[in-house]
């Protein structure tokens, strides 16, 4: 990003995410705000506040807004779409739109932990793989799709994914191992379903590659494919359709929530090789 020096604008360089939480700390002490007066005007929480000012978190536009009104400004709403295309690609936030709003998520995984279930440092440890110039806001961008779990009715999710991502202890062995109890709590929550597919299955329908199927209150499924490069939508009924069935044979190969969650534990205990 290039240097710019005047006052208001990012330097260096500066995230615009960093900048965003930059802008929210600079106008609430100018007001005399704590964290907890501008979360109760913005009509957000105390933790929210803490994630933006401290860029692990994308803002949501709707939040932006609030902040605005709450403020008595107009700089986080119009500033939010270039958040949003500095911390998703652009072809991939028409995902991110759906997936928000979607009431079921069925998703498949064949070499990592699914997005939404991962830690912050399971996160920070995949994703530093490819040596990005923007790591920290990947990370935050990759923990602020979970805010799907925070809302009134959180969707029904499904994972399913192989056994050998559980030999993965992707970000070291601290990590790893706060990523499985995170898994396992996850799995105890009513509407979430966690499965894996034992390593005694050789060959299922998810070995093309991982994909998501999403549902919606109103409108058809969408199926999504993930890419090296990038993931593509899938809007045709057929394919979304040989989608959903792959889903299902995958659900059909996989443990049981209960034996999955068994041998997710004894990864954990190091009972598994």
């Amino acid at each position: 990003m290039p240097m710019e020096t005047d006052e208001g604008q990012p330097k260096g360089n500066e995230s615009l995410l960093a900048f965003f939480g930059n802008r929210l700390i600079k106008m609430r002490t100018e007001r005399g705000w704590s964290q907890e007066t501008t979360a109760a005007k913005a009509l957000t929480n105390n933790a929210m506040i803490s994630y933006i000012e401290n860029a692990k978190r994308v803002p949501s536009f709707e939040l932006a807004q609030d902040l605005d009104r709450a403020l008595g400004t107009d700089f986080f709403a119009e500033f939010h779409p270039l958040v949003i295309k500095y911390a998703y690609p652009k072809w991939f936030l028409p995902f991110i739109e759906l997936e928000r709003d979607a009431t079921s998520h069925r998703v498949f995984e064949s070499q990592i932990i699914p997005g939404l279930l991962q830690t912050e440092d399971y996160a920070r440890g995949m994703l530093s793989a490819v040596r990005p110039d923007n790591l920290e806001d990947l990370v935050a961008a990759r923990m602020s799709r979970q805010a799907v779990f925070e809302r009134e009715t959180p969707p029904r999710t499904w994972f399913v994914f192989d056994e050998q991502v559980l030999r993965r202890p992707i970000g070291g062995t601290d990590a790893w191992r706060a990523q499985l109890e995170h898994l396992l709590k996850a799995g105890t929550t009513p509407r979430t379903v966690i499965q894996v597919v034992p390593s005694r299955v050789v060959s299922h329908p998810g070995l093309a590659g991982p994909f998501t199927v999403l549902s919606f209150a109103e409108g058809p499924d969408v199926l999504y494919v993930d890419g090296f490069s990038q993931g593509r939508m899938a809007l045709d009924a057929s394919e979304v359709a040989d989608g959903c069935h792959a889903y299902d044979l995958l659900r059909a190969s996989a443990l049981s929530h209960e034996e999955s969650a068994d041998l997710i534990g004894s990864y954990l205990e190091g009972r598994t090789a």
